[in-house]
């Protein structure tokens, strides 16, 4: 009979142990905050690489880890305000790019931050340097200065006597300043005129676009959250307005623009999980280098340069990483 109490008793006792380790597991599930500076139409493919990567890695939504995602659709208020909701949450790491990664580091400077993709994050001040940040931030620079020269190249082959270029610039957001240094000078270099043509809301689009019509050989959109965002609206006025398009990434030429040569972006949304996985697993932002894209795409829209009335060369075309058909 004692036996058969002590059995029961220990089988109470592991049943209650249990369920205590479960809670407690549960209770000590790390939250991700991501903060997408997008939309779900814009970002949701890079969000969604960046998920599959850290469940390959072992962190499984819903069952060890938990993502909390805000869609700031390019409004830089709203990802101040989210950044401040992460943070009241107190959530264990906050994944963002562009804007986001600062409003981020305006929240808080003690919960790790991995930015998929920012301009330059020395000037910019959210790191002390490539090699070392040094505080509550690294991740993965997308170098638009070192990008300029190699974009307006290929842009002259494509258009080989093309001589004007406007440059659509969001100047509301962090490192428009950088940008603006960087397209003058690589225009300058080439012997090109560029014109800025300024926006600062999805509103400012169509009209500043409608006021280079005929006054422009070419179009350089600079790629960040509103642009993103706009991308459709943006296509489908300059082709109206039969203005070629040059863009950061290939998802502009996906949707209709004429080229596009920067960082794999998927890539990089998956490289920040790897960041991510890191520091779940105790590594410090700050002993955590910047990283560098490894991959870069050269697309060419063929059926958007028969809208416009181009021909390309094949010399043009074989370089090309993707001809979209």
């Amino acid at each position: 009979m004692q036996r058969r109490k002590f059995i029961l008793s220990f089988a109470g006792f592991a049943l209650i142990a249990t369920r205590a380790a479960h809670s407690q597991q549960a209770a000590k599930r790390p939250v991700v905050g991501f903060l997408v500076a997008g939309t779900q139409a814009s970002h949701g493919a890079w969000v969604a690489a960046f998920a599959q990567r850290l469940a390959e890695l072992g962190w499984t939504e819903g069952r060890n880890v938990k993502i909390e995602y805000r869609w700031a659709a390019g409004d830089t208020q709203q990802m101040t305000e989210f950044a401040a909701e992460f943070v009241h949450q107190k959530v264990d790491v906050i994944v963002t790019t562009a804007y986001g990664v600062v409003a981020a580091k305006q929240a808080t400077s003690a919960i790790p931050i991995v930015f998929a993709a920012y301009s330059d994050p020395v000037t910019s001040g959210l790191v002390e340097s490539l090699a070392r940040p040094g505080g509550n931030v690294t991740g993965l620079t997308v170098q638009p200065s070192d990008l300029n020269s190699k974009r307006l190249e290929l842009l002259r082959e494509i258009i080989p006597n093309v001589r004007r270029v406007a440059a659509l610039v969001n100047t509301s957001g962090s490192g428009a300043a950088e940008q603006l240094i960087g397209i003058r000078a690589a225009a300058s270099a080439l012997n090109l005129e560029i014109s800025i043509v300024e926006i600062r809301t999805a509103e400012d689009i169509e009209p500043a676009l409608a006021s280079i019509k005929g006054q422009t050989d070419a179009l350089y959109v600079f790629s960040e959250p509103l642009t993103n965002a706009n991308r459709y609206q943006i296509i489908k006025v300059a082709t109206v307005s039969k203005i070629p398009t040059l863009f950061g990434f290939r998802e502009f030429v996906d949707a209709g623009g004429l080229m596009s040569y920067g960082p794999n972006f998927v890539d990089l949304f998956k490289r920040a999980a790897e960041l991510t996985d890191k520091i779940l697993h105790g590594a410090k932002p700050a002993e955590m280098p910047v990283q560098e894209p490894v991959r870069f795409d050269f697309v060419i829209n063929l059926k958007a340069a028969r809208a416009l009335g181009l021909r390309i060369s094949e010399t043009v075309l074989t370089r090309a990483d993707e001809v979209i058909e």
